[in-house]
């Protein structure tokens, strides 16, 4: 599985085709808005906000079957089914009634490559206002591609997913377009999962969060002068949002991160904190400073939610100290402790907790350790929107084939030069690592 942006995605040249609902809200039905939504949702409609899974289908197309599979997908997931709205400073979300959709095919002349067509079509249609914010999209190779299977695109307003979730409706659909598949592997309409607005509710209903975490969350942003952890080293002017530089690289191979796993259980960690040990002492080494930054973590506490699909992913922070492999082992499960309690209202009694010019990110998938996966030979990424940016982020996937990275950053000669060499050198040093 692949980590990478629609500037930067594998797609052939060829047609593009999308299957397009449309969502009609019902005033009198109103959900709950979670806190994350709310800040995602609340910065505006705008293009960019989106991500999305591709892969390759198995099997000659049939768009009948894949517009049927795509239905019987939205009918499962009430998230899909439901439409953010604005109200002054408030947003509002709205259960919706959705129609039956119908296929449409876009020019793609006119945009240059396929690449850059279906990246036009999605910030128009994957918007965080948009009625509804998803798309199920389909290029079919021009004749003379060397591959001729068609790639299924499905994106959406991040307001409605995460990466977990991207993976569970990319299933959904493989499965409901393989006729063998059909009566086996595809999900029964009957038993949906619990929905992302009962998760809301449920968080909302928690007790308050403990004193100790919320000590340590107003230690986080006294240290951070109010705001979340910012990036140590140089980034040059980030005063405004500027285009954004994403590097993709190539970590470590299966075999070598086999052994840094070996290393890091002789040691009683995990691969994270491993990884993180090797990263913490690199900024010790760089900028004399202890590695803090924004580390998401997801909150399908409960098996209930394991199939659902939504934004199960809040924010917390690493706070890392010392870099060796006990101490980060033991800040990453302080940052799941922060994160395992609603942040609105820990902030409503600490004060809000701004994202700073120059904020530092960093996201872990382990995709081994996922309740499902693509297979490899269908070519699944996870792609991004492009979008300008002031922050520096940091994802780390794992998968079959090893450890990669993706670094997003801004487009200016100081941060080229300074994230550039930190990549270089934490590439090095972490294979140096596993071959410990």
């Amino acid at each position: 599985m692949r980590l990478t942006t629609v500037a930067h995605m594998v797609l052939p040249e060829g047609s593009l085709d999308s299957f397009a609902v449309r969502a009609e809200p019902d005033p009198a039905r109103e959900l709950p808005v979670s806190y994350d939504q709310g800040r995602h949702v609340g910065r505006g409609d705008r293009e960019g906000s989106w991500m999305a899974v591709s892969f390759r289908l198995p099997h000659a197309p049939c768009r009948v079957a894949l517009g049927e599979a795509w239905q019987a997908v939205i009918a499962r997931h009430g998230t899909l089914r439901t439409v953010f709205s604005p109200d002054g400073p408030r947003v509002r979300l709205h259960e919706a009634t959705v129609d039956d959709g119908a296929w449409r095919r876009h020019e793609v002349g006119a945009h240059g490559t396929t690449r850059d067509a279906l990246r036009a079509l999605l910030d128009a249609e994957c918007r965080p206002f948009a009625a509804p914010s998803y798309l199920l999209a389909l290029v079919t190779p021009a004749p003379g591609e060397p591959d001729a299977r068609p790639v299924v695109v499905v994106a959406s307003d991040h307001a409605h997913v995460d990466m977990w979730s991207l993976l569970i409706l990319a299933h959904e659909v493989l499965a409901g377009t393989d006729p063998a598949a059909r009566d086996s592997a595809a999900p029964d309409p009957a038993a949906p999962p619990a929905s992302f607005a009962d998760h809301t509710r449920t968080l909302a209903a928690m007790p308050e969060a403990p004193a100790g975490v919320i000590a340590h969350w107003r230690e986080i942003l006294r240290a951070g002068g109010g705001g979340m952890p910012v990036f140590p080293l140089p980034l040059g002017d980030v005063s405004q949002p500027s285009p954004a530089v994403v590097e993709v690289r190539d970590v470590l191979r299966e075999d070598e991160l086999s052994r840094l796993e070996e290393r890091g259980r002789a040691r009683g960690v995990r691969l994270l904190p491993a990884v993180l040990s090797e990263l913490a002492r690199l900024f010790q080494d760089l900028a004399g400073a202890p590695l803090r930054a924004v580390f998401p973590v997801h909150s399908r506490n409960e098996q209930r939610w394991r199939e659902s699909v939504g934004w199960f992913i809040t924010n917390a922070v690493l706070d890392i100290a010392e870099p060796d492999p006990a101490s980060c082992a033991a800040a990453v499960e302080e940052a799941v402790r922060l994160g395992a309690y609603p942040l609105a209202p820990i902030f409503e009694r600490i004060g809000s907790a701004e994202e700073p010019p120059g904020m530092f990110a960093i996201s872990w998938l382990d995709m081994r350790r996922m309740p499902l996966g693509i297979d490899s030979a269908l070519e699944p990424q996870f792609v991004s929107a492009m979008l300008p940016t002031d922050n520096i982020m940091v994802w780390f996937i794992v998968a079959g084939d090893g450890l990669h990275l993706r670094c997003r950053y801004p487009d200016n000669p100081v941060a080229r030069t300074t994230v550039g060499a930190l990549l270089d050198e934490f590439t090095h040093r972490i294979a140096e690592a596993a071959r410990a």
